[in-house]
């Protein structure tokens, strides 16, 4: 099946500090990042904050110039498409932000706010608007009685199932959820997760689905993605990585989730994550792994084939293939 989304190599890099004699410092934040969505598909993006996993949505909506091999969505090249075509494609590729709060405009009603993205792209006007609008408010679970009140009038729930309408009204196929839960209360977080799956099962969307919490991603992802410090530690299926992790980065994630049963023996990482301005030489987690050896600061592990279907960036074969 040919991928909705196919990104090889992608880099990001911010100027960090005054220009000194040799240029200005450079922060990388991404470093060879390459994923695939295919239509349909929910992958999660997973790792500590400062990771660099809304940098990689932000990036893959051209919200944020970068640098990548390849960047191909539905067919066409995204690093040279023009900005017309980019201006007509964006209809097709949304954004859920993780502020439900800040996200929507608070002098807008919720028509307006809905509305204006129709507008945007020509859809839906005259008396097909109305309908339209009560539809996007129901599909979300919402009374369109609410279409003509204002953000300061919902709670942060509320709130975020606007977002969604507003990212949902254009039709996308793809649309990226930047922490899209992470700010609201864990019944509120059940609620929204909830909707997305069901509108991703009745309309076929595909997701990038963006969180730290690595029990969410599991809940709503067909795949994951593991994340440190700008590069990808561990891919496969949202059930493998958490029950049998790959990576011992993926498996000290786990090991800090609360539990209430009996919990796994933690895996307890010493320091903190390195600067982005400074990472360590070879594998970027090394310094922090339990299970380096002197060959993990020699060379950048690539990601290889880990049995299943499954990828990992690590050395070693020896550790973590019997959880």
């Amino acid at each position: 099946m040919t991928p909705l989304l196919e990104v090889r190599g992608l880099n990001k890099s911010y100027p960090a500090g005054r220009k000194g004699l040799f240029g200005k410092r450079m922060m990388q934040v991404l470093r060879d990042v390459s994923l695939t969505v295919q239509p349909g598909e929910v992958l999660g993006l997973v790792g500590e904050s400062g990771s660099g996993k809304s940098t990689i949505g932000k990036a893959i909506l051209r919200l944020i110039p970068s640098s990548s091999q390849a960047m191909r969505f539905d067919g066409q090249d995204l690093n040279t498409l023009p900005a017309a075509e980019l201006r007509r494609l964006r209809k097709d590729m949304q954004i859920i932000f993780q502020d439900p709060y800040a996200s929507l405009d608070p002098r807008k009603t919720v028509r307006a706010v809905l509305s204006e993205a129709l507008d945007t792209h020509d859809l839906h006007r005259g008396e097909a608007r109305q309908p339209r609008l009560i539809a996007l408010m129901e599909m979300v679970g919402l009374n369109p009685i609410f279409l003509d009140r204002r953000p300061h009038e919902f709670s942060g729930g509320q709130r975020q199932r606007i977002g969604i309408a507003r990212a949902l009204a254009v039709e996308p196929k793809f649309i990226v959820c930047d922490e899209a839960v992470s700010a609201l209360d864990v019944s509120i977080q059940a609620q929204v997760l909830n909707l997305l799956a069901d509108l991703r099962a009745k309309t076929g969307i595909s997701l990038l689905f963006i969180s730290h919490d690595l029990s969410v991603v599991r809940y709503i992802s067909d795949r994951v993605m593991v994340l440190y410090l700008g590069r990808v530690m561990e891919v496969g299926g949202a059930d493998q990585v958490h029950f049998a992790p790959r990576h011992p980065y993926t498996a000290a994630l786990i090991s800090a989730e609360p539990s209430l049963g009996h919990a796994p023996d933690r895996i307890r990482l010493t320091g903190e994550i390195p600067s982005p301005l400074t990472p360590p030489s070879g594998c970027v987690f090394r310094s922090r792994c339990p299970y380096a050896l002197p060959a993990c600061a020699e060379t950048v592990p690539e990601l290889r084939p880990a049995g299943e279907g499954r990828l990992k960036a690590c050395i070693r074969d020896d550790i973590l293939q019997g959880t």
